[in-house]
């Protein structure tokens, strides 16, 4: 069974080393490194390489939006999951915008982080419908904004543009792949593939970019 490299980031000793001790008893779960600093963070992050980083929002030095970015704009790859203590609607809302693939609150169990750990690298996004809600909310007003002059389609192909045309309606990966007969993880590549050609880092600045240029619509 191939396992998933998981890093965690946590500033409170008790909770990194209970969260190292229960996802690490996990068979499909390797622990690959942890941090309790934000700039140590990204240095171990990238360093180290693990397939998805489990990421506390409020950090010393860098808090989590600010590693977020950064290790998205440099390892695309990586997967990251927002784990914070509070419902803090607009830092998560920021920090998906930033890359993150979702979040959790601190009181869920080992088994809820690890399932939202399979959902993820499968090509899945865990987020509640209040963040959903806010993100339709802001592409209806960029799509009530004036336009801007129409953009190439950054080489994207007619499979990636009716990705993103699909995520710009409010779509799931998981949606998506059932509409277009793909599995998440296909869906999650031609994102990947998005991003980079349109050079952003989440599906957030894809969808508003391709609206300005008239390229999607709602």
């Amino acid at each position: 069974m191939e396992r998933t490299r998981v890093f965690v980031v946590e500033d409170q000793p008790s909770l990194l080393k209970s969260l190292v001790r229960s996802l690490g008893a996990f068979p499909e779960l390797e622990i690959a490194g942890t941090s309790q600093d934000g700039e140590e963070a990204v240095r171990e992050v990238l360093r180290v390489q693990p397939q998805l980083v489990l990421l506390d929002l409020e950090l010393p030095g860098k808090n989590g939006i600010a590693v977020t970015r950064e290790v998205k704009q440099r390892a695309p790859e990586l997967e990251v999951l927002i784990l914070t203590s509070f419902d803090d609607e607009q830092k998560v809302y920021e920090a998906i915008q930033a890359g993150a693939s979702g979040y959790l609150v601190k009181r869920v169990g080992p088994e809820k982080i690890r399932s939202a750990i399979r959902e993820v690298m499968e090509g899945g996004t865990v987020i509640e419908a209040v963040i959903a809600k806010r993100f339709w909310n802001y592409f209806q007003s960029v799509k009530a904004s004036p336009a801007e002059p129409a953009a190439p389609a950054w080489g994207l192909s007619e499979t990636e543009l009716d990705v993103l045309r699909y995520v710009a309606k409010g779509l799931s990966n998981a949606e998506v792949g059932q509409v277009m007969t793909l599995e998440r993880r296909t869906v999650r590549t031609h994102l990947s593939h998005i991003y980079r050609k349109m050079g952003v880092n989440s599906h957030v600045d894809a969808v508003v970019l391709a609206l300005r240029s008239g390229l999607v619509d709602l």
